[in-house]
């Protein structure tokens, strides 16, 4: 099974989690995992079970920033003392503005479906540099309504939560595993993570407007200019962070939504990219069907591990 399900028989394997995080977001083979930690520290000690060693953290700074808050979290505001200071690189306010817009955007949305297509690029202890590519598409239907289909050059896993239930299925290995999940979406975002280890892909879309989103740790914001993204006019805004560059695509008028994104992991020598390309439907016809999960006949179900059981597994 390549170590992705431990303990049990196929009725009642317990399942290792990492095997079904979305790898189009968070696969890596880079050299520092010390370096992730901007948003969510959690997600260091993942990349470690994963065998792996993550500049993840450049990822999830910047989703988190692309974030609308789509479970209706409010956006803080920077404080004119943490904007600017005689030392402090420079921070345009309508960056952070164009930020804040998106992200009220984005919570207004009941229902969106949203295509996600990544290159990544890990670098492998030898320190030269590949590079793979992903896609993650996401169903929402707030406020308690979620599908996932994610696929990469490596893997393929759905989730599915329909109000009740959330689902984690492997279609290519024929496992899956559930669990009684919150009645709305931000809670089981946070039961799925912070009990089980598993993350929804583009999961920072949730976080955006709490303490998670990491926006009071920009060093430097600014608007480069307009630009166009696969047809969509949108204005380019860049911004930085410690040990990390990231650029954000907005599109203009009067849908604010993130386009394209550039995250730069600055501190490794071969300075790795991970982009994404996002392509939005505000108009899904999403039926109670598109979430919920039906198992395949030959689909086997297994036991969830809870993320504290594998913390006390020895190494």
């Amino acid at each position: 099974m390549g170590g992705c399900f431990a303990r049990g028989s196929q009725e009642t394997a317990t399942l290792a989690l990492p095997a079904l995080w979305p790898v189009a977001l968070r696969q890596r083979t880079a050299s520092s995992a010390s370096s992730w930690r901007v948003l969510h520290p959690a997600l260091t000690r993942r990349w470690r079970s994963m065998g792996m060693h993550a500049s993840g953290r450049s990822r999830r700074v910047a989703w988190a920033v692309v974030s609308g808050a789509l479970v209706g979290w409010t956006v803080p505001a920077l404080g004119a003392e943490e904007q600017a200071s005689s030392t402090a690189p420079e921070i345009d306010p309508q960056a952070l503005s164009a930020l804040n817009r998106m992200g009220a955007f984005l919570r207004d949305q009941q229902s969106f479906a949203v295509r996600a297509e990544t290159t990544t690029d890990e670098v492998l202890t030898s320190g030269q540099k590949v590079q793979f590519s992903g896609q993650s598409d996401i169903q929402v239907r707030r406020p308690d309504r979620l599908r996932a289909d994610i696929s990469s050059d490596r893997k393929q896993r759905q989730l599915f939560y329909d109000g009740k239930t959330f689902t984690v299925n492997g279609p290519r290995m024929g496992y899956y595993a559930s669990f009684d999940a919150p009645p709305t979406l931000a809670k089981t975002i946070q039961e799925a993570e912070q009990r089980f280890g598993i993350e929804v892909p583009l999961v920072d879309l949730f976080y955006w407007g709490t303490d998670q989103s990491g926006v009071r740790d920009i060093q430097s914001a600014i608007d480069v200019g307009p630009a166009r993204v696969q047809g969509v006019d949108t204005e380019h805004y860049a911004f930085r962070q410690d040990g990390v560059d990231w650029q954000l695509w907005i599109e203009k008028g009067d849908t604010p939504l993130p386009r394209k994104l550039v995250i730069t992991t600055v501190k490794e020598p071969a300075q790795p990219q991970h982009a994404v390309l996002l392509d939005w439907n505000l108009r899904p016809r999403l039926d109670d069907a598109a979430f919920a999960f039906v198992p395949a006949k030959d689909s086997h179900r297994i036991v969830l591990e809870e993320a504290k059981a594998r913390s006390r597994q020895p190494d």
